[in-house]
């Protein structure tokens, strides 16, 4: 019997989407919303008001005085109006937020997350729009907007220190895209926080955010962060052994801030990374006609012109990354792709993306446990097998 308006195939479509969801259901687990009423009398808060909010799960057996504290990802807002439409959804507002899944770096089980799965687990949620960095004392009555992520992560880290994280003894600061860029920002702070005698590293995932001119020569990604941080206030929540030497917004540019951090990091990118291809090489502002349009949507499709200008801008990100460092490791993969260390299949799985057999799991295990130095660098595109070219979040 054939079903009225079925496409052919889409019981196929169906069965694998239903065995999706459930190989999701088996690999991860459901974790709570916890809401940080008491932020509110601080003025830590999201920006339309409410309290901000993070997901935890207790570590157990030999895990209990390990912390893993990984930051959400999600772009920032460069003004009232941008800042304002995210308080419509759980980008500005804890009112939208709820439960989360926890795979990947966030997984409990042992097999499918060897080295982290028993601590202590907190994602904390992006609702400030400047990477924890914000903070303006006054709000508009017109707007109602709140420019407060600094002293969101600070309310955060209170309360996560008053739950126990003051006694850890190994402790990892970790985030995708937007909170990768948080996790280098704020490394050295959270390493302050910590016990002098605790083992703390921080990890960025698609936090890797080049200063690069896009295809029409503009600096685009520049001037987008001098917006951010002029509305948001952040220049004085920087690190200041960066601002010391560079204008405040380059120092949303990890390029300038890793140079004089403190705190070891782990560096897992994309060198063709998706939201920098689509957002800093080929924003739409700057290819009006659309040419970038396929090629941004599917790597596959892009043209042989195209893959030249991808093949640079690989180049220029591997000329931003630091020099030779013991304390920093590094995983950059030839995938196109954002952010792979939430999700299993991209974190430790049969078929997960690999640089000479090595996944990225094993990679950031053995850095962070200094069971050997780390710094694997892909060949160019296409030619790693092994890549899932998509974006996670």
């Amino acid at each position: 019997m054939k079903m009225i308006g079925a496409k052919p195939g889409g019981w196929i479509y169906l069965f694998i989407l239903l065995k999706l969801l459930i190989l999701v259901k088996v690999e991860g687990f459901d974790v709570p919303l916890t809401l940080v009423q008491s932020a509110v009398a601080k003025g830590a808060v999201c920006l339309d008001g409410s309290p901000p909010a993070y997901h935890f799960t207790p570590g157990f057996g030999s895990g209990v005085n390990n912390w893993l504290v990984h930051m959400e990802g999600g772009g920032w807002c460069r003004n009232v109006e941008e800042c304002k439409e995210r308080t419509k959804n759980f980008r500005g507002s804890s009112k939208y937020m709820k439960q989360l899944s926890f795979s990947g770096i966030l997984g409990n089980k042992q097999k499918l997350n060897p080295d982290f799965y028993n601590w202590n687990k907190v994602k904390i949620r992006y609702c400030d729009g400047s990477s924890f960095t914000g903070d303006v004392e006054a709000v508009d009555p017109a707007t109602n907007l709140h420019f407060r992520g600094a002293r969101v992560w600070r309310a955060i880290m209170d309360d996560l220190l008053a739950k126990g994280m003051s006694k850890a003894q190994n402790a990892l600061l970790s985030g995708c895209s937007a909170g990768g860029l948080a996790s280098i920002l704020h490394c050295d702070s959270f390493r302050d926080l910590l016990p002098a005698g605790a083992r703390v590293k921080c990890f960025s995932d698609a936090g890797y955010f080049i200063n690069a001119k896009d295809v029409s020569g503009k600096e685009s990604i520049r001037d987008f962060y001098n917006q951010v941080v002029a509305t948001h206030g952040s220049a004085k929540n920087l690190p200041s052994s960066c601002t010391s030497r560079f204008p405040p917004s380059m120092c949303f540019f990890p390029q300038y801030v890793v140079q004089s951090m403190r705190t070891p990091l782990f560096i897992l990118n994309a060198a063709y990374d998706a939201w920098q291809i689509k957002n800093i090489l080929a924003p739409s502002p700057s290819d009006p006609r659309k040419f970038w349009g396929e090629c941004k949507l599917d790597i596959k499709k892009c043209s042989s012109s195209q893959l030249q200008v991808m093949q640079g801008f690989r180049s220029e990100f591997l000329r931003a990354l630091p020099a030779n460092s013991p304390s920093i490791g590094m995983f950059i993969d030839s995938c196109y792709s954002h952010c792979q260390s939430g999700a299993q299949e991209t974190w430790l799985s049969s078929d997960s993306p690999a640089i000479n057999k090595m996944p990225i799991a094993k990679a950031v295990g053995d850095w962070y446990f200094g069971r050997t130095a780390m710094k694997k660098i892909d060949c160019p595109y296409p030619c790693n097998p092994t890549c899932h070219n998509r974006e996670i979040d």
